[in-house]
């Protein structure tokens, strides 16, 4: 398992990371995902054998919060 963490700057509430959580976890290979709406950001637990993070990275952007590079 990798574990990352992604920044998106339109992270605003826990409403912005239940979604995320929710989009994002339907993909296999995604263990865990957890954000904090403070810092703007989530953390990804995933089997980089099976998903990439661009793959995570276009759930996040299809949900409305874009990926902060």
């Amino acid at each position: 398992m990798t574990e990352t963490t992604l920044r998106a700057e339109d992270i605003s509430c826990d409403h912005c990371i239940a979604s995320i959580e929710k989009a994002v976890t339907k993909l296999p290979g995604v263990r865990f995902i957890g954000g904090d709406p403070a810092g703007k950001h989530v953390t990804v637990e995933y089997d980089p054998a099976v998903v990439d993070v661009g793959a995570i990275e276009s759930v996040m952007e299809e949900e409305g919060y874009p990926v902060t590079k």
